[in-house]
């Protein structure tokens, strides 16, 4: 007995009574290693490519930033503060010549004294597009009535003026610069879709006159470039008014935007209409709804929810085409960047070039944000399906 008892406590002395501690993972197969290992070592193919990647941004991204920011000149009053001198042989972007006429890229040839009706109106803008955008917003309702009724009104008034409230009138023919292009592309925007929603809808209607005019009308935009367009906007809408009512060069683009962006946005919400099993029209139909119900409650939440990246990429395609606008006279920011790169007072070698980079820049900065929106709505939705 006792030596049973012996052996039984001398097995106990081996046995691990308190757990051992964590130990990290190896460093083979979780950190940064194992990602790259993964993402970019995972063959050879791959690995050959992130060669060549690094290879490229070697090559593009220190003459870049040297150029852009190391070598760049802030501070100046004319041209002669953005040429060589020996003391410094090697100049960079003259972002000095961006900051004295920054006034001029944003507000165009707006008057001076009332440029602060264009601050307001950016920061009604900002603020609609965040409550709007925003998916926890409170009374999200109110922000569609405030972003598509009432701050269009409010924007009217303060842009073109409305002299009984002591708001001068300003022609659109002074307006310029990211004004005009924030304008053209929000109008593009914000019609593009409701215009587009109702043309997809028109061309798979079971009507054969309604069915037509939405596969003509989309058939015939897209088979022409945006340029034809506002041609067309600038030169023939006017013949179909009155002289007295001749609408001027911006109201046409905007009219000419507003109806080429939605014939390709009727061909994404249509994708989507077709993604759509029958079964839920089906559904819809055996529940009772009509057409309208089953169409806004049913049908097209999932047929937008599926092709919002289509809608988005239209709508950063768009944001970037409002650059045409200036081939009819339209004074967008490309063409106030232009007008200013020739200005005697600030020509110099790299001036055009540091014209050129802050529009980059500028359209980079919304276009980026955009997509990045979408995705953040698009993982939402996932997760909403995953639930």
């Amino acid at each position: 007995m006792s030596d049973t008892a012996t052996i039984t406590d001398a097995s106990l002395a081996f046995v691990r009574i308190a757990p051992s501690e964590r130990l990290p993972p190896p460093i083979s197969t979780s950190g940064p290693i194992a990602w790259l290992r993964d993402n970019l070592f995972s063959s050879v193919f791959n690995a050959c490519l992130t060669g060549v990647i690094v290879l490229l941004a070697i090559w593009v991204i220190p003459p870049a930033v040297k150029f852009l920011l190391i070598d760049a000149v802030w501070d100046g009053a004319s041209r002669a503060d953005c040429l060589p001198t020996p003391a410094r042989p090697e100049v960079g972007a003259c972002w000095a010549f961006v900051f004295e006429r920054i006034g001029f890229f944003t507000y165009g040839f707006y008057p001076v004294d009332q440029r602060w009706r264009i601050d307001v109106f950016f920061a009604l803008l900002a603020f609609g597009v965040a409550w709007l955008l925003w998916l926890d917003a409170p009374r999200r309702t109110l922000a569609a009535l405030y972003f598509f009724v009432v701050m269009p009104i409010l924007s009217f008034i303060l842009l073109v003026g409305l002299p009984a409230i002591g708001l001068p009138y300003v022609s659109t023919s002074e307006w310029g610069g990211i004004l005009v292009t924030i304008v053209v592309a929000s109008v593009g925007i914000v019609f593009a879709l409701p215009l587009g929603i109702l043309l997809a809808l028109g061309r798979r209607s079971r009507m054969p006159a309604v069915r037509l005019f939405s596969v003509i009308y989309i058939e015939f935009v897209r088979g022409v470039p945006l340029i034809t367009v506002l041609f067309m906007a600038s030169v023939m809408l006017p013949l179909f008014v009155p002289d007295a009512l001749q609408p001027d060069k911006l109201l046409r683009a905007l009219v000419g935007v507003a109806l080429f962006s939605a014939a390709y946005m009727a061909e994404v919400v249509r994708a989507g209409l077709q993604a759509i099993p029958k079964g839920q029209f089906e559904a819809a139909m055996a529940v009772g709804l009509s057409y309208s119900q089953s169409m806004r409650l049913i049908v097209l939440p999932q047929a937008l929810k599926i092709t919002v990246p289509n809608i988005v990429n239209l709508n950063i395609g768009l944001f970037k085409d409002t650059t045409l606008v200036f081939v009819v006279g339209i004074f967008d920011l490309l063409k106030a960047i232009e007008a200013a790169r020739i200005d005697p007072n600030w020509a110099t070698p790299v001036t055009s070039t540091t014209g050129y980079a802050f529009a980059a820049i500028f359209y980079f900065i919304f276009c980026y944000g955009m997509a990045r929106y979408a995705r953040f709505v698009e993982q939402r939705l996932a997760a909403g399906d995953r639930r």
